[in-house]
């Protein structure tokens, strides 16, 4: 049978429970109004700048790919010479 919760139904707390519900409630409120905090100072901060790519960043990046490029080419053709001598060797050709 189920107990029913009216106005005359009690319960009993320790002190050490009221405190350590006090300690959460304020350490929740003080982290509230430290975020506040927080986020209006971001909101004062300059906004940052534009990034801008200038000409030479982009040629060294452009010519960076490039070499990239060009060595993964030549990695390709060291590989399929190395199959090929694996192949050679394991059908006797």
């Amino acid at each position: 049978m189920a107990k029913e919760i009216n106005e005359e139904t009690g319960f009993v707390l320790s002190i050490k429970s009221l405190a350590g519900i006090a300690v959460l409630i304020f350490t929740l409120v003080g982290m509230w109004f430290t975020l506040q905090a927080d986020i209006a100072e971001a909101k004062e901060l300059p906004a940052p700048p534009d990034p801008e790519v200038t000409r030479m960043e982009f040629d060294m990046k452009d010519q960076m790919i490039r070499n990239t490029i060009m060595t993964t080419q030549k990695d390709v053709e060291e590989i399929k010479k190395t199959l090929e001598k694996i192949e050679d060797k394991l059908y006797n050709r």
